[in-house]
């Protein structure tokens, strides 16, 4: 992944640095969107779903706080309290009597309450109920589950749904039993009304969408009538699902039932046994706006990535364009148009990079203009340097002996005088190069001599000594030998009339050349001459040598040394050493 990051144009950086920022920037934004708005929707699903559960719990309990008081105003009739005298005194001489008596207001019970599927009276004379109805004498209150429930209570229950075993039809009713002792104490006086169970489905499924599954259950999560069927019956009684109902009088949560999401809106009736009405809601039907935000949230993502990818590169190439410029400028230079400038409006990093690149620029010029009147001015001092090296004395004196000499008729030596000296400044200029052949500069020091010997006659005699002939084709700094036997002659037979010798030897290995040049003169002291070598300005001694030592580390930097040996009254050498490895990348070079 590096190695193709590192292969990318820096224009492909930026690009997929945009694209990347972009993306990531609308993504962010989106996804909030879409976190913010699919919250703000389920909340409001779950509130308006909250909402309809309440109200059908609230209607539910009125029907069913109705119903008590209707038994309740039964209870404080009269025909009712004469049915309790003879209770109270188990006269069972006027049963029909009471039995018909309490009809007129068992009917008005049901007429009031079209709930109401039927009313039984147990007392201990006789059974009381609407004569409307065909009552299954066989099935006795006081055998039933019922009386045993009623009586472990001792308050008003809610019998479930449940077949009516106490009248024919057997129709699906809920059952109210209370204690109907009244006002006056009597035992096993129970007042059971039935309600049905058909009109309290209904009355739900009005107030609550008949999309949704309900159910009205007891705290053991047993139907307490038959409920919307969504196949999720088999969870109505699961200790899991049921701690999910907190003691809260509503609220909601999620559960995962059979793999899938759904939400439980609850609340609890005030009446019953702690009875709970539910509904159970698929979440994704719920959701259904959250997943139509979610997608085209998503589009719109799509859309504007899409449109970032061009942006992009359009934003890449307008901020890069400064850049692309310079780069064009930079190629121009490459090609040696060093008039090129860099001009920009702005005034960012990539201008200030521009300046600098002017700048360098004008440096650059500066420098080469520099350069070359270094050059001009190198060639200039070559020639000083080759007329300085022409002491005064040593023209003087060999124009003199010229001027002497022909006066004297000695023309052959006048003619091989002027032939040197005009060699030696033919070879001195070299049509302005560093560097000669070898054999050259043999040539010039042996003309350099020659003048020398003419000047001073008998005084000194010089031997050259080139061990191999292919040295002679070798290339060396110009003018490096003359200075060195100039020395030998001005210093070394400076108290010497006759007898002098001066020996010039060439030799080389494979990879070093060696130069000495060796006099049988008075000698000189080694230590004092390298300290004003080393120290130019403690002693003006040793300028020629210090010259030549200079020139060799321009030429070679470490590929070149000086060594010197001399013992006084017999002699001195002086021995060049140069590196032809270094002489060869210098000459390449040149």
């Amino acid at each position: 992944m590096k190695q193709l990051l590192y292969r990318l144009s820096f224009k492909k950086r930026i690009w997929v640095s945009f694209v990347l920022l972009m993306t990531l920037a609308i993504a962010a934004s989106g996804w909030s969107s879409y976190t913010i708005s699919a919250r703000i929707v389920e909340q409001n699903a779950l509130r308006l779903s909250q909402d309809t559960i309440n109200k059908s719990s609230q209607v539910l309990d009125e029907k069913l706080k109705k119903i008590v008081l209707s038994i309740m105003s039964l209870k404080i009739s009269d025909p009712y309290k004469n049915v309790l005298d003879d209770v109270s005194t188990e006269d069972v001489s006027r049963y029909y009597y009471h039995l018909s008596s309490l009809q007129s207001m068992l009917a008005l019970l049901k007429f009031n309450d079209d709930f109401i599927q039927s009313i039984l009276i147990a007392t201990p004379i006789g059974d009381f109920y609407p004569t409307t109805y065909t009552r299954l004498k066989e099935n006795s209150f006081y055998q039933s589950e019922m009386y045993q429930k009623i009586k472990s209570k001792q308050r008003g229950v809610w019998i479930e749904s449940h077949e009516d075993s106490f009248f024919y039809g057997k129709d699906r009713v809920i059952s109210f039993v209370v204690d109907g002792s009244g006002a006056k104490y009597v035992e096993d006086v129970y007042i059971i009304v039935n309600i049905k169970e058909k009109d309290l489905q209904n009355l739900i499924v009005d107030q609550i969408s008949a999309s949704t599954g309900y159910s009205l259950v007891n705290k053991e999560g047993k139907p307490v009538i038959g409920h919307a069927g969504n196949g999720l019956e088999t969870w109505r009684q699961d200790p899991e699902f049921l701690g999910k109902f907190k003691n809260e009088k509503n609220g909601y949560f999620s559960s995962i039932i059979e793999d899938k999401d759904y939400l439980i809106n609850y609340s609890r009736l005030d009446v019953g046994e702690n009875w709970i009405l539910y509904d159970t809601q698929s979440k994704q039907v719920v959701l259904q706006q959250v997943e139509a935000i979610k997608w085209t949230t998503l589009l719109v993502i799509l859309g504007f990535v899409l449109l970032a990818l061009l942006l992009s590169n359009v934003l890449t190439d307008l901020l890069l364009r400064p850049l692309f410029r310079l780069h064009r400028l930079m190629k121009r230079v490459e090609q040696n148009d060093l008039d090129v400038r860099f001009h920009s409006v702005y005034q960012d990093e990539v201008s200030q990079v521009g300046m600098r690149f002017n700048s360098m620029l004008e440096e650059i010029k500066k420098l080469i203009e520099k350069v070359r009147w270094g050059e001009e001015e190198k060639r200039k001092t070559e020639i000083k340097a080759l007329s300085a090296q022409m002491e005064p004395h040593f023209l003087y004196n060999t124009l003199n002996t010229i001027y002497c000499k022909s006066v004297l008729g000695n023309n052959e030596d006048v003619n091989e005088m002027i032939l040197s000296l005009s060699t030696m400044f033919q070879l001195g200029l070299s049509q302005g190069k560093d560097i000669l052949r070898i054999e050259e500069e043999l040539l010039h020091v042996k003309h350099y001599m020659t003048l020398q010997q003419k000047c001073y006659e008998g005084k000194f005699d010089f031997i050259i000594d080139a061990e191999e002939e292919s040295i002679l084709e070798l290339e060396i700094p110009k003018l490096i030998l003359q200075p060195l036997v100039e020395n030998c002659i001005l210093h070394g037979f400076k108290d010497r009339e006759e007898g002098g010798l001066i020996r010039i030897v060439l030799r080389r290995t494979e990879q070093v050349l060696y130069f000495s040049v060796e006099d049988n003169g008075m000698g000189m002291d080694v230590s004092s001459l390298k300290r004003s070598i080393e120290q130019p300005l403690v002693s003006n001694k040793g300028y020629a040598l210090r010259n030549i030592a200079h020139r060799l580390q321009l030429f070679y930097g470490e590929g070149a040394m000086i060594e010197y040996d001399s013992k006084p009254g017999i002699g001195s050498k002086v021995q060049l050493i140069i590196s032809l490895r270094e002489g060869e990348k210098v000459h390449a070079s040149r």
